[in-house]
């Protein structure tokens, strides 16, 4: 048995069979270029198979040394990957530049980051493993577009339509393009060192020759303009980096506008985050020790178990240890099952996160309904849950040892949890605007009574809604 055939049967013991036969398949028969920065959504749907179960059987093929797993920060307009890290720990800057953008993004995980999956070179060594050697095409698809471009099977004939002259111009080397400037945008872009330079083509034609360089270096400078006239233009290129790159003269055109649009789902690190799979296999291995990334936007659950300590004088500390620890499982398989996860518990509260509304809220109704089953089953009633749920930003650091979240989304979820009755759930008010969750309460037949509260340390009363 080879090393792949070993290491795809202990994947079978913690991932889906199906999924395991997918990704199996794919590392003997699939092209070099869909085993690099595989796209876990993209991959589910292609397949017909549980974005969860594929997402869990790659983060458990990473942990046994199957795929390597890549933290892209992308860029919004273009899709560019302006930073690729191993871990997030790399992720140390508060704002990231796009130089064929020209434009600047603060750091967020939301929609600034992606994960990706690539084949180990230890399993099956592809191309990527090598990207100075990939041509010029490949390397803007493997390299320097991010997975949530949706390229068609041909690059090389797509930069044809959206670029002048591609070169691949070694370490040390000049190049000279002598070129028909059209009116309008030109981008002279290299993907290795990510420098720029933005044509501005416009005015009355010109037969006299025009001048430009274009320097390629490791520094980064800012991304400026020059104003030239349609006509001849001869474009100097020089590569002072101890590698090749690979600058390529881009048209601003609606070729590369209707590219740009054509936009997959991704895997972002804020969905990551909030896999439980994720939590349990890096619980304390996400974020470096005070480092602070920010999040747009989470959902946040607490539950809390309703008189659990005179359950204990009830029932005697054996029976309600037994029904407390099942209480957890439940509420852990459920929220799992939600696309969420359980942050920690504190007692016999539970923190959980979620990447939307409306999966708190389906799981909050699931687990209400689990804990009337528990108490029905094991004839002790009292199992009841109170449950609150905000939706707002907040920071993802390390506390205590593990992967946590500061700010003031997580007290007022917390707070909001303890205006909560009996079997109720108490949600704030952006949560019952997200369509989602409007639609799922809706349908259930639920209906929010609302009421103003003041919580502890908010100075102004907020509005909260009360799910009975």
């Amino acid at each position: 048995m080879s090393e792949a055939e070993t290491l795809f049967a202990a994947l079978r013991q913690s991932a889906d069979g199906g999924v395991v036969d997918m990704l199996a398949r794919m590392v003997r028969e699939a092209p070099d270029h869909a085993l690099n920065r595989m796209n876990a959504l993209d991959l589910a749907a292609k397949e017909d198979l549980s974005e969860e179960r594929v997402i869990a059987a790659l983060l458990n093929a990473v942990g046994l040394g199957l795929f390597e797993m890549t933290w892209s920060v992308m860029c919004p307009s273009c899709a560019g990957v302006l930073s690729a890290n191993k871990s997030l720990k790399t992720l140390d800057r508060a704002q990231y530049n796009c130089a064929f953008c020209a434009a600047g993004y603060d750091t967020t995980l939301d929609n600034l980051v992606e994960v990706t999956f690539t084949v180990s070179p230890r399993v099956r060594k592809i191309a990527a493993h090598t990207p100075d050697e990939l041509s010029t095409a490949e390397y803007y698809r493997q390299i320097f577009w991010s997975s949530a471009i949706d390229l068609p099977p041909d690059p090389e004939k797509l930069l044809a339509e959206v670029t002048l002259e591609m070169v691949d111009l070694p370490p040390g080397e000049r190049a000279i393009l002598s070129l028909q400037a059209p009116a309008g945008t030109l981008i002279v872009f290299d993907p290795v060192t990510h420098t720029a330079q933005f044509l501005d083509v416009s005015g009355e034609e010109t037969g006299e020759r025009q001048n430009q360089s274009v320097i390629f270096n490791k520094a980064q400078v800012p991304v400026d303009t020059v104003a030239l006239r349609p006509g001849p233009l001869r474009l100097s290129l020089e590569n002072r980096t101890d590698g090749r790159v690979l600058p390529a003269v881009w048209m601003a055109n609606q070729a590369l506008d209707d590219l740009l649009k054509r936009r997959k789902p991704v895997l972002t690190a804020t969905r990551l985050l909030t896999n439980q799979t994720f939590r349990d296999i890096y619980r304390t291995e996400t974020l470096a020790i005070g480092q602070r990334l920010k999040i747009l936007s989470l959902t946040f659950l607490f539950s809390d178990l309703k008189d659990s300590t005179e359950l204990y004088e009830r029932v005697g500390d054996l029976v309600a240890f037994d029904l407390v620890n099942e209480h957890f499982r439940l509420l852990q398989e459920i929220i799992a099952s939600e696309r969420g996860a359980v942050v920690k518990t504190i007692g016999d509260a539970v923190m959980a996160t979620f990447e939307t509304p409306d999966r708190a809220i389906a799981a909050a109704i699931r687990m209400r309904q689990a804990m009337s089953d528990l108490g029905a089953e094991r004839q002790h009633q009292s199992l009841r849950l109170k449950m609150g749920i905000h939706e707002g930003s907040c920071l993802a650091v390390t506390l205590n040892g593990q992967q946590d979240y500061f700010g003031q989304t997580v007290n007022i979820a917390s707070r909001i949890q303890g205006l909560a009755a009996s079997r109720s759930i108490v949600v704030t008010e952006q949560v019952v605007e997200n369509a989602g969750a409007r639609t799922l309460l809706e349908t259930s037949g639920l209906k929010p009574a609302l009421k103003r509260v003041a919580l502890t340390g908010i100075a102004d009363k907020v509005s909260v809604y009360e799910i009975s």
